[in-house]
């Protein structure tokens, strides 16, 4: 019987059968060469996750191994999964990244981003707040789902109101070094011509991986309208995207949303928290301090 059904398989079937054997070997042998893992380390290094390290980085075991060894030291000086709502909350009052209410057409998150909504000067800030909107997005992922969207719109930008340069790339070292293949595509939709510099510095940042799921889309331009069409129902896309749909940023809901996320994230990391209130009257959670030790008198 199981020499029949062998008969029976395409060669296309054989060749990826063949294919998903040896990623999970390779996953085996990441897993190995990363040694024995303990706490949020262990937690967070799936086989999924080792795959998307592994993508990443072509397979390559030894450079894989690096990039998620990095990754490690990263997550536990930075802690993005003890950042909460309220913290950030007033980065997010202009509605300038924020998880749409709607996925595309593969049912992955979508995060819409808005330049010109730039409300502060603080680097650290803007990049704390993309953290904490990114591991949202992760939160929110379909099961059976690895990856988001996003959707940048240039209505009323201005260099005025652009992050520097140096945030930017922060941003983008970032997303590449330690939430590889989380992207699956970013459409810049209708970016003005004063757009032109800032991506001819930024895009030096990007490799090659992440160059091609970058998207210029003009609504003039018929190309553009199908590609948008492939990836999204217009029915759900907002008008601004060359959508159907009126789509308003209320913060207070918004808000409301993100600290009933606070909870699950808190629960799936296995995190003391406790109630606390944010700035807009909502309550939320927080990470309890841990105890500090003291010296035996």
């Amino acid at each position: 019987m199981y020499l029949l059904r062998r008969k029976s398989q395409s060669p296309v079937e054989d060749e990826s059968a063949q294919k998903e054997a040896q990623n999970e070997a390779k996953i085996k042998e990441l897993r190995a060469a990363l040694g024995p893992l303990s706490g949020r380390s262990l937690q967070y290094c799936t086989d999924a996750c080792l795959g998307r390290y592994l993508e990443a980085r072509n397979w390559n075991l030894e450079k894989a191994k690096k990039m998620i060894e990095e990754t490690l030291r990263w997550r536990a000086s930075y802690k993005p999964e003890e950042i909460r709502w309220h913290e950030v909350a007033h980065e997010g009052e202009t509605g300038k990244v924020s998880r749409a209410n709607f996925h595309d057409r593969l049912g992955r998150t979508v995060l819409i981003m808005r330049p010109a909504k730039q409300n502060t000067n603080s680097p650290e800030g803007n990049v704390r707040h993309l953290v904490y909107c990114i591991e949202n997005g992760i939160l929110n992922l379909r099961e059976g789902q690895e990856q988001m969207s996003w959707l940048i719109d240039f209505t009323g930008f201005s260099l005025n109101t652009n992050v520097s340069v140096k945030t930017a790339r922060d941003c983008i070292n970032i997303l590449q070094n330690h939430y590889p293949e989380r992207l699956a595509v970013a459409f810049l939709y209708n970016p003005p011509r004063i757009f032109q510099a800032f991506w001819k510095a930024v895009k030096y940042f990007l490799d090659a991986k992440t160059f091609q799921k970058v998207k210029f889309v003009y609504p003039k331009s018929k190309e553009s309208v199908e590609l948008m069409k492939t990836f999204f129902d217009v029915e759900n896309l907002p008008v601004e995207f060359g959508g159907k749909t009126t789509l308003k940023y209320d913060h207070e809901e918004f808000s409301r949303m993100m600290a009933q996320d606070d909870v699950k994230t808190a629960k799936l990391w296995g995190l003391d928290e406790k109630p606390c209130n944010i700035p807009n009257g909502h309550m939320g959670a927080e990470v309890a301090p841990e105890p500090i030790a003291t010296a035996a008198s």
